[in-house]
């Protein structure tokens, strides 16, 4: 299963990083070293690895609570109308490895252009692949009952919210990593890519997506 495989690699690897310091340095996400180094790796390498064990538990936890979901049964059901179930359930994790990898990138590449200039720069972790998982859950899903905090509500909307928290956090960042280190941006591009990524497998989402909620 691919989300076991991504849970062992992340979690092996984040481990082997926080007692190489060398080897998280190598593989971080650095745009200065991508862009005059020609270190293109580190796009994808800087998911693997996390900053503390909080960050690897939070990124862990939430790939585990969600991504068997979408690999398993959400992205199964967008082919298995169309092929057999072998087939089926082939696309679907082909479809689910284009979903986590195309998360890196749509998280990675605003920063990536912003800081390409700036060698102090940098970041790490898996969260915009997870967040993609995510929101590819909630346009399938949107009204499973999700929870904020203890707050019960639909996935759609605490998607929205998620959205709109992200977009205000990453405009008012101050830049200074003492005072915020959390990839507020790569949260948000990492959630519209799985949102429109899902949608180009199944356009038909589009229309059951926002009649279910209107309906509601």
């Amino acid at each position: 299963m691919v989300t076991t495989t991504l849970l062992l690699v992340i979690l092996g690897f984040s481990i082997y990083a926080f007692y190489d310091r060398a080897l998280l340095n190598k593989y971080l996400f650095h745009p200065y070293s991508i862009k005059y180094n020609n270190e293109h790796y580190r796009f994808l390498t800087h998911a693997f690895i996390h900053g503390n064990t909080l960050h690897l538990g939070l990124n862990v936890f939430s790939l585990w609570m969600f991504g068997y979901q979408v690999e398993q049964v959400d992205f199964v059901k967008l082919f298995i109308d169309k092929y057999d179930e072998e087939t089926a359930y082939k696309l679907a994790k082909v479809a689910y490895i284009g979903l986590f990898t195309g998360g890196i990138y749509a998280a990675s590449i605003t920063e990536y252009f912003r800081n390409r200039n700036n060698p102090g720069y940098s970041s790490l972790g898996a969260s915009g692949a997870i967040e993609a998982i995510i929101f590819s859950f909630i346009v399938i899903n949107p009204f499973q009952t999700l929870y904020l905090f203890v707050l019960p509500m639909p996935a759609w909307l605490l998607g929205v919210l998620f959205l709109v928290f992200s977009y205000y956090l990453s405009k008012r960042k101050t830049g200074d990593p003492e005072t915020d280190r959390i990839g507020h941006e790569a949260h948000f591009w990492g959630a519209i890519f799985g949102f429109f990524y899902t949608l180009a497998l199944k356009p038909e989402l589009f229309t059951h997506f926002f009649k279910t909620i209107f309906k509601h």
